[in-house]
């Protein structure tokens, strides 16, 4: 269990990371110190003018410091002010930095384990709670303090009865508040959480917008949205009720606390142990210690807030990321790739793969048949790296693909899907997507011509410099598609992976793109997984996957006279072919 002590050093230590810019926020401290002892001094002067009741009472030379504070004052603030807001935000930024950079390096399994809604709100939120602590409560906490220190002082020394009257208060007061206080924070926190459960369900239904309409889930979407709702709305309840106890009762602490000093000073001042002057710059003093009590107090509540947006961010950080630069650099994959004996599970009890062996022969295709379930996909993923196999091994020649920089071996890849991701953007924007390269003009021409995809981008208003929208949702899904096998085009990968990259098409578009892909396999290894065995019935090596585990290798024609499953399934697609 983490303590607070250990908390505030997880704190303090995120902010130190930062490198923060200390001598700036020094000077932001020191204006903001003097701003406060300027303001200790503004009574002492209303006590000399209440006192002789005109402006002739006081000397040219106390006038002219008076004027000297107040323009000191406010100098000093908004400098103190803007200084602090700039280190702040400057701190943040460096954390928002470092976040980024995290979030981009850690690997595929942290995502399937995290939604996207809770890893955006610690990206947003939780900053946003941490600035607020530096810019707006610190500054307020440490002048609160040397504002009541340096208050009580000079009220001890004009009237010390008086006083200790006034500090009675405060320990009944605090015996009320904290109880509220820790309620509050149990709230706030609660309220955080539920905020980014809801950012969470918002996210997830507007960026999948069209598959809600389309499956009529408006209203089970409503219902859940409607509970978050109804959740912040209960917990904004219990914070209004906190703040109803609170209001009332420091609104009678203070009207007490001013009838019974104003009764106590006019007795005071009647019998001339206290002049007008000084009761009322008695006053003042009090409303300068009773202010930073509530600023104290706020400071309290943001500092639990910063404590645990604090935790989720070092959460985070402290999180396994990939090691994309460490390794072996892969210039080439001109070798042959063999996966041997590999298992995998992404739940200890449940494998996905079982001791699989194969041979993906370079500059060759291989194709991937087998029933939906059978860990077609999964082996995709071990290919890119995305995950480790439990057991076993991924070779290139002689070396363990594990031993390989990852940003080398990625970029050896071109990856082609039945969904190709599309980004928001240009479609200019989109071909060159992930390049390492500034690529020409010609360049994307003619790997738009190669994956048949010139003739409808010269058809569009702006060409390649239209904006496909949001997930290429202005695309059709063959365009989309084409897109995909430009963009690979452009990258010139090694290795070719094709996750059923024409199984959502019609015929007109799956003819096109098959020719764009034919483009694209020409002197490339290409590993293909497809279900309408049209597409790899051409294929030098066939693997045949049932339940995790290879049941049978080899061409077509081989398989289709050894292999009952390979059999069934092929004279299944081929009576589907006859019907259609």
């Amino acid at each position: 269990m983490t303590t607070k002590n250990s908390k505030v050093r997880r704190f303090v230590g995120l902010m130190m990371e930062t490198d923060p810019p200390k001598a700036l926020l020094a000077v932001a401290a020191a204006l903001s110190v003097v701003t406060t002892l300027v303001s200790l001094t503004i009574p002492l002067f209303t006590k000399n003018l209440v006192n002789g009741f005109s402006f002739g009472s006081l000397g040219s030379g106390q006038i002219a410091w008076l004027a000297v504070a107040f323009i000191a004052q406010v100098v000093s603030g908004g400098v103190s002010v803007y200084l602090l807001h700039y280190g702040g935000n400057k701190i943040v930024s460096s954390i928002r930095e470092r976040l980024w950079s995290k979030l981009l390096k850690l690997p595929v399994p942290y995502y399937d384990n995290k939604s996207s809604g809770d890893t955006i709100s610690r990206l947003t939120n939780d900053t946003v709670v941490l600035k607020s602590l530096i810019t707006e409560h610190t500054t307020g906490f440490f002048n609160g303090i040397l504002s009541i220190i340096g208050a009580l002082g000079i009220l001890f020394y004009m009237n010390w009865q008086m006083t200790l009257l006034m500090l009675i208060v405060f320990p009944v007061a605090a015996l009320v508040m904290v109880p509220i206080g820790r309620g509050m924070y149990k709230v706030s926190m609660s309220t955080q959480e539920e905020n980014a459960r809801f950012a969470s369900v918002v996210n997830r239904v507007v960026s999948e917008i069209r598959l809600v309409k389309a499956s009529g889930s408006e209203p089970a979407e409503f219902e859940q949205g409607q509970t978050g709702i109804r959740n912040l709305f209960r917990f904004g309840l219990k914070e209004a009720r906190m703040h109803a106890l609170i209001s009332p009762i420091v609104t009678f602490i203070v009207l007490l606390l001013l009838v019974s000093l104003i009764g106590f000073g006019g007795v005071q001042v009647s019998s001339g142990a206290m002049t007008a002057g000084e009761l009322v710059a008695f006053m003042m003093y009090l409303f300068q210690i009773m202010l930073p009590i509530t600023q104290i107090s706020q400071f309290f509540t943001q500092f639990q807030k910063a404590m645990g947006a604090t935790e989720s961010i070092i959460g985070i950080m402290e999180s396994e990321e990939e090691a994309q630069d460490k390794g072996l650099a892969v210039k080439e994959i001109g070798q042959t790739l063999k996966v041997e004996r590999v298992s995998f599970a992404y739940k200890p009890d449940e494998p996905i793969l079982k001791d699989v062996s194969m041979t993906i022969e370079a500059g060759k295709v291989t194709a991937l048949v087998g029933p939906s379930g059978s860990g077609k996909t999964t082996l995709f993923s071990l290919l890119e790296r995305f995950y480790d196999p439990t057991s076993g091994s991924i070779k290139l020649g002689a070396m363990d693909i594990r031993d390989a920089s990852l940003r080398s071996w990625r970029r050896q890849i071109g990856y082609v899907s039945q969904e190709s991701p599309i980004i928001a953007g240009t479609i200019k924007q989109n071909l060159c997507y992930g390049l390492d390269r500034e690529a020409s003009r010609a360049e994307m021409e003619q790997a738009a011509r190669m994956a048949y995809a010139d003739g409808f981008i010269e058809e569009l208003p702006d060409g390649y410099d239209t904006e496909v929208g949001e997930r290429g949702i202005k695309l059709s899904g063959g365009q989309r598609q084409r897109i995909a096998i430009a963009r690979a085009l452009l990258r010139d990968p090694q290795l070719l992976m094709l996750d059923e990259a024409t199984s959502n098409l019609d015929s007109k578009s799956e003819e096109v793109v098959q020719d764009a892909l034919k483009n694209l396999m020409v002197g490339r290894t290409t590993v293909v997984i497809a279900h309408r065995l049209s597409t790899v019935v051409d294929a030098d090596s066939i693997v045949f996957m049932e339940k995790g585990v290879i049941t049978g290798v080899g061409t077509h024609e081989q398989l289709y006279a050894s292999h009952a499953m390979y059999r069934e399934f092929a004279n299944g697609q081929l009576r589907m072919n006859k019907s259609a």
